[in-house]
């Protein structure tokens, strides 16, 4: 019976649970979003969210910009085993979920991969939309493109319209509507 055992085993090891969550941690810090199984983010979650908060209220309490504390980066630095993701952590992450009383991460459900059939879920934090960015850009470019091709749809509709077999165009310039015959091209 499990009597207020809190936490998921992952069918793993101790030392290779502590690991897994440290690996999906880094990641989770360095890409601002990750892809993995449901139960593996929920658990990431638990975790990430003490990190940052830790880090979060070290960097509140560091007045001056010249003194770090040294303590809470080495505690950070013992659970995720990265100097890319501290360093991350403390200058990108921190600062920016100073106001954020909690709530750092959200876990997105994605369904069921197809090999063995593994409910998927993306683990991202809330405050850096990496993939809406990336969307927002496409999507400001696809508009222009439409904009571009419609005005050039429209000038070449009143430059050619259809004959009578589907080979041949009539161009209508103001020359041609002047009274002599269209011009016919192949």
């Amino acid at each position: 019976m499990r009597h207020q055992n809190s936490g998921r085993k992952l069918k793993r090891t101790h030392s290779h649970r502590k690991a897994t969550l440290a690996a999906l941690c880094t990641a989770l810090i360095v890409h601002k979003r990750i892809k993995t199984t449901v139960a593996k983010a929920k658990e990431t979650r638990m975790f990430v969210e003490k990190i940052i908060t830790r880090a979060k209220n070290a960097v509140a309490t560091e007045s001056a910009p010249d003194k770090k504390d040294v303590s809470a980066r080495r505690e950070v630095f013992a659970a995720l085993r990265s100097k890319v993701a501290v360093s991350t952590l403390f200058k990108d992450i921190a600062p920016k979920v100073a106001a954020r009383a909690g709530g750092y991460t959200r876990v997105v459900k994605l369904g069921r991969r197809l090999g063995d059939g593994a409910e998927l879920a993306v683990l991202e934090l809330v405050d850096f939309n990496v993939g809406q960015e990336k969307a927002v850009a496409k999507a400001a470019k696809k508009a222009a493109s439409r904009k571009k091709s419609a005005s050039k749809t429209k000038k070449n509709a009143d430059v050619t319209t259809a004959s009578e077999t589907p080979e041949k165009a009539v161009k209508n310039t103001p020359e041609n509507n002047a009274g002599s015959p269209p011009v016919v091209t192949e």
